[in-house]
């Protein structure tokens, strides 16, 4: 069938201009990182305005429509792979892939390797010095992750534990019986540990398989996934530290060269790498790991009940540890008093509420465990150099991307 046959192709929009191109976008609308790859395509779009576009509600999993075999279209952007795909691009139409389940395939796409690095550098930063990564098996995208991960864990003279489940498909396990699996092969590993999870879904079964475990995190086990979804990252307990990929910028770059290709320009002959944007630190690794088990058993006590607005006498009380030796050890792995610790959580906390929530200064103080409104606008502004009512404007203006970077 010729590909200008124009058969089973999506209705055209109405009152197209002729000299605008027809781009179909294969990209799922269903995952963080698929609307922001749609994001950065967009903004392509909103600066040259000569596309029009179709673009289908879909998943990562499912296979293109049938209406593009024989599409009377210009190009197509795709994060899936599938013979249609091959097909369509035997046939000459324009086609950039930024799918990255299969080695080799992709045109643009993540540096995974370089995700990877990032998340082991930001563990070890923390004082980590024991490792294990879960990632999906059968996946090209998490397997480049691990081996970037493990590069970097090695090149310190370390060692990387390792666990594969499949993530799709008939080899995936019910996830009771994965969840106690992942938590017997965790218990099997020395504590502190630092995990790296292949993308933000497995990240949060980590942590569920560590809660059932009664695994402290971040002071047992410190996690951190992939993809920075911020949804999925909150939900979690705790909240999910993530490396941010930018997928804005790939689709940006898929869609600028998509253009070109439209334009008769010449494609690279290799894929072309994005690199992360950074990290979203949340409380999943918003610790430094101590090996000492009471000092450990203390911080992670303040992490929990900070909040009810404790004293140093009740952590000290409820952890296997001296006052002066609690003081001497937390000054020096924190860099802090235990105290100011007490107060470090209590404030993330506020800024938290701050920043996703329209409840009161003074209902934020109690449920942050200070008894006056005012006292928390003095710590408050002590610790972030702003008072309450300034973050949540900031907050809200967009120039406070994330409650957890908060500086004692």
């Amino acid at each position: 069938m010729s590909r200008k046959s124009g058969l089973n192709a999506p209705p055209p929009a109405c009152g197209r201009a002729p000299a605008r191109k027809r781009v179909a976008l294969l990209v799922e609308t269903s995952s963080g990182y698929g609307r922001g790859v749609l994001a950065g395509i967009t903004r392509f779009m909103r600066m040259h305005d000569d596309w029009s576009v179709f673009l289908e509600q879909r998943d990562l999993t499912q296979s293109p429509p049938k209406w593009l075999t024989g599409w009377d279209g210009d190009g197509v952007i795709s994060r899936a792979t599938a013979p249609e795909l091959t097909a369509a691009a035997a046939s000459g139409l324009p086609l950039v892939e930024i799918a990255d389940r299969e080695e080799g395939r992709a045109q643009i796409r993540s540096d995974d390797a370089a995700i990877g690095r990032l998340a082991a550098e930001h563990l070890y930063d923390r004082g980590y010095r024991r490792f294990a990564y879960c990632g999906f098996s059968g996946e090209a995208w998490s397997a480049r992750r691990e081996r970037g991960f493990v590069e970097y864990v090695e090149g310190r003279g370390g060692r990387c534990e390792r666990n594969h489940v499949s993530w799709l498909g008939p080899g995936a396990l019910p996830w009771d019986v994965d969840r106690g699996r992942l938590g017997e092969w965790l218990a099997t590993i020395p504590r502190p540990l630092g995990v790296m999870a292949c993308n933000d879904v497995r990240g949060q079964q980590v942590l569920d398989a560590c809660a059932a475990r009664r695994f402290a995190v971040p002071e047992d086990v410190a996690v951190i996934g992939v993809d920075d979804d911020d949804l999925l990252c909150r939900l979690s307990s705790p909240p999910l530290s993530s490396v941010i990929p930018d997928a804005e910028g790939v689709g940006y770059r898929a869609a600028e060269l998509l253009a070109a290709q439209m334009n008769g320009e010449p494609t690279p002959p290799s894929a072309e790498l994005i690199p992360p944007l950074g990290i979203a630190t949340r409380q999943s690794t918003d610790a430094v790991a101590i090996a000492d088990a009471g000092v450990a058993a203390a911080l992670n006590y303040i992490s929990q009940h900070a909040c009810r607005g404790i004293s140093v006498d009740e952590v000290v009380q409820n952890a296997s540890v001296s006052r002066s030796t609690l003081e001497r050890k937390v000054r020096k792995h924190l860099g802090r008093t235990p105290q100011e610790e007490i107060r470090q959580v209590q404030v993330k906390r506020a800024c938290e509420l701050l920043q996703t929530t329209d409840l009161t200064i003074e209902r934020i103080a109690a449920l942050c465990g200070f008894e006056h409104p005012e006292y928390l606008h003095v710590v408050f502004k002590r610790i972030t150099g702003r008072t309450p009512g300034q973050f949540r404007a900031d907050a809200a203006a967009g120039r406070s991307k994330s409650p957890h970077l908060v500086d004692a």
